[in-house]
């Protein structure tokens, strides 16, 4: 081996590749481990929806894993595609060429054939005159750890999200239980509680002089999303109108139902969809010279928020605006339905605070990957007064909206026409289909052996035949109205808890 040429691995000790091989191998299987131990954990406590979540996070992994795979065997044959030089304009330059002279005027150790090795990448591979690679090797090594950082970033803004949701959601478990002695109180007590919470809920909502008019309700609804998330006579009057539009027993414990929708919400909002990756590409073609298109990105995420916020609000104004048009009996004013909610559907703010969340960690991973590959001098970081700015404007929207808005729609956004498939547990519903299973299979048993009892009946009377068919058809009902009784009882244990 030449003096100063890298070693090959047959020319390198055996002691120092066992070093770093068990090194890769240690930090690979904790992870695995802790993973694995974590999913046993959440499908002992039956977490069924936060097992889900765990799996999609295993699923980005294992993309980002391929992507890594692709890549690192991908890499020189795509460097070695040459193009014509006269593509490579410095209009679609992350940077401008006088960032190459400011840039070495202030640092001697960044001159500027450090810079352009560091933003475009070198490549060994020699084109013909006129021609240069279509991406080189070190840019194609920049890419990969920006992908890296970008998915890892997103995985770890998610659960930030759920648990400041989470803390904000068990907050609300002494109003659930402050709701329960309603159940065990005559009808006038029940009626007396009734109107004093709701005529508390429609106070704060329609005693405005603005929230009679079209407009200017708007803006005090924007005005109201910065109080706080959700008051606990809002909280009351909520769970009031859900239980009472789909006709379920004052008892039930509406909280819990709020917890397994989060739930679901997170197994849902985990994992970056090929929606997300269309955005993430746009942004990084459109990222060119002068426009400091993530600079202005960066506020994308306050702006929605704050709609977001602000038609969350309007929802509620209109449910109490509602109460006061009528005159119908206490406890049945509330209407919820999917007219309330843009473009009638609910999961429209869902999809925008999920895309809040990905661009705040898409900022994030720019920046962390801004300084580990090009440096605190680079072109994207020569604005530090803009950096700083985006930095803070984006970790105050995601604190904002994981701790305040996302709460606010998930208990508002059950005020649509339909309710989830957490109206009840995961164990509930694991019996209904098991219930259902055994039905299908003692029908069809039982259906097989009528079949069979009839091959040997085909010469008697039609009375026999008759008689058999009634027998058959007994039996039948008789094996639904097992499974009904067992089903039933497990939906009553879900609906009518002992909270005594």
């Amino acid at each position: 081996m030449a003096e100063g040429e890298p070693r090959s691995l047959a020319e390198t000790p055996t002691w120092s590749v066992a070093t770093v091989m068990t090194g890769f191998v240690a930090i690979c299987f904790i992870v695995e481990r802790s993973i694995y131990r974590f999913g046993k954990w959440l499908k002992k406590t039956k977490r069924k929806a936060m097992l889900a979540a765990l799996e999609k996070v295993r699923e980005e992994l294992m993309l980002l894993g391929l992507i890594s795979l692709i890549l690192s065997q991908t890499s020189r044959w795509i460097s070695e595609i040459c193009v014509p030089s006269s593509l490579f304009t410095s209009r679609f330059y992350i940077c401008s060429e006088d960032d190459f002279e400011v840039v070495g005027g202030v640092s001697s150790l960044l001159n500027e054939t450090q810079l352009v090795k560091s933003i475009f990448g070198s490549s060994t591979h020699t084109c013909s005159e006129g021609h240069e690679p279509f991406v080189s090797l070190e840019g194609l090594e920049q890419l990969h750890r920006f992908l890296f950082v970008l998915g890892i970033t997103h995985v770890l803004y998610s659960f930030v999200t759920v648990v400041l949701s989470m803390i904000k959601i068990y907050s609300w478990t002494k109003w659930e239980t402050q709701a329960y002695p309603l159940s065990n109180e005559n009808l006038q007590a029940k009626r007396s509680k009734m109107l004093r919470r709701q005529s508390t809920f429609v106070f704060h909502h329609a005693s405005h002089p603005w929230s009679k008019n079209k407009v200017l309700i708007w803006m005090l609804c924007f005005v109201r999303q910065f109080k706080g998330s959700i008051a606990r006579s809002d909280y009351m009057a909520l769970r009031q109108g859900f239980i009472t539009y789909h006709k379920l027993p004052q008892s039930y414990d509406f909280h819990k139902y709020i917890v397994r929708s989060m739930d679901d919400y997170y197994s849902a909002s985990v994992g970056i969809s090929w929606p997300l990756w269309v955005y993430a590409i746009v942004c990084i073609f459109v990222n060119i010279h002068g426009l400091n298109i993530y600079f202005w990105l960066s506020f994308l995420p306050a702006i929605l928020v704050m709609l977001v916020g602000t038609e969350l609000q309007h929802v509620v104004a209109q449910l109490a605006l509602e109460v006061v048009e009528t005159v119908d009996p206490v406890g049945t004013h509330l209407k919820p339905r999917d007219d309330l909610f843009w473009f009638k559907n609910p999961d429209v703010l869902l999809w925008l605070i999920q895309f809040i969340s990905f661009q705040n960690a898409f900022e994030m991973a720019t920046f962390i990957w801004s300084m580990w590959q090009l440096g605190l001098h680079s072109c994207l970081m020569k604005n530090q007064f803009m950096v700083i700015i985006r930095l803070i404007c984006g970790l105050l929207v995601q604190f904002w909206c994981s701790y305040s808005t996302l709460p606010l729609n998930v208990i508002i956004t059950q005020m649509g026409s339909k309710c989830k498939k957490s109206l009840v547990s995961e164990h509930v519903r694991e019996s209904l289909h098991k219930w259902c299973k055994r039905v299908r299979r003692k029908t069809q048993l039982a259906r097989s052996l009528s079949v069979t009892s009839l091959d040997f009946t085909v010469d008697e009377t039609e009375e026999t035949l008759t008689v058999g068919t009634l027998s058959r058809t007994v039996s039948r009902t008789s094996l639904d109205d097992l499974g009904e009784i067992e089903a039933e009882a497990a939906v009553t244990d879900e609906l009518l808890p002992d909270h005594n």
